[in-house]
């Protein structure tokens, strides 16, 4: 187990920066460096984990996908009456004001969090929160680390599950992220580097971080997305694979085929694509990845042509 543990990665490795400890960070409008920047102890989100949260990436000046990140940062919010308090333009003049203080132009990863602010009284009540949201934003200088693409992810099937959607659907980003902890640390106690979550009738669904794709016989299968997150770069695969002919399914399937698949890998806003190495120590094809590196390709080729009309 030892050897196992010191061995783990994530699908979020990145490169160290030193840049990284000087930071500064948004808060409600102001910018404090990082060992000031601190919310209260009754703010709702640290309190109770009420808020919802977006992962984002800068590409030469570019926020990525910013309309289909807004897109379900404000649904999100609507759905849980969480006033954020700004319309899109005003979130993308908080990240410019960030990002231009910070120097950041690309390699940037940005977590934008909004929570329902402080509360009167240490109690779970909404009402209770009343001086409006807690509006943050965290940008670092980050660079996926490149040995995460020849060595792959190991992942274990774990006995948490994405639940079903009026217990807390999964397309909420929300700050509740107990349920994916409760899954990493499964894996992790399994010697694995991320948890294989399945939906509450046993079909394969996500990872506790990231949106799952297998590779069969040249077809690309993911979940059927009624019980996983609304990944973004999840749907931009799926766009990528229908635009080149690359036959893609949204369906259910069962363990038996991921396990027996030729590949596999990973899709979330840091990462783009991550290769899966292996399942339930068990590993995936012969290590070829020739459809995986297709759709890599095919994505930096979209990151390029959207960032190129968004300038």
């Amino acid at each position: 187990m030892s050897s196992a543990k010191s061995q783990e990665i994530s699908t979020h490795d990145a490169l160290d920066d030193e840049r990284n400890q000087s930071i500064l960070i948004y808060i409600n409008g102001e910018l404090k460096p990082r060992s000031q920047a601190t919310v209260s102890v009754y703010d709702s989100g640290f309190m109770l984990g009420d808020g919802m949260w977006e992962g984002m990436r800068l590409y030469d000046g570019v926020w990525a996908f910013f309309e289909e990140h807004m897109d379900r940062l404000f649904n999100s919010c609507k759905s849980v009456s969480l006033d954020i308090g700004m319309d899109r333009e005003g979130v993308r003049r908080a990240l410019a004001q960030t990002a231009e203080a910070n120097n950041m132009h690309t390699d940037v990863h940005c977590r934008l969090m909004v929570t329902r602010g402080l509360k009167a009284k240490p109690f779970q009540h909404p009402a209770l929160s009343r001086t409006g949201p807690t509006f943050v934003i965290i940008m670092e200088h980050s660079k996926p680390s490149p040995g995460l693409q020849g060595q792959g992810i190991r992942l274990a099937t774990v006995p948490q599950v994405r639940g079903l959607p009026m217990s807390q659907d999964a397309k909420y980003n929300s700050h509740s992220k107990l349920n994916c902890v409760l899954a990493c640390l499964q894996a992790e106690q399994a010697g694995a580097d991320e948890g294989l979550m399945l939906d509450p009738h046993g079909f394969v669904n996500t990872t506790n971080a990231c949106n799952f794709f297998i590779v069969r016989k040249g077809q690309v299968w993911t979940s059927t997305g009624d019980y996983c997150m609304n990944g973004v770069t999840r749907q931009k695969v799926i766009d990528v694979c229908r635009a080149d002919g690359i036959p893609v399914f949204e369906r259910n399937y069962s363990l038996v085929d991921a396990v027996s698949a030729d590949e596999a890998f990973l899709t979330g806003t840091f990462g783009a694509q991550t290769p899966v190495a292996e399942i339930d120590g068990k590993k995936i094809g012969n290590g070829d990845r020739p459809v995986t590196a297709r759709i890599q390709a095919l994505y930096k080729q979209l990151i390029e042509e959207h960032v190129k009309q968004m300038s």
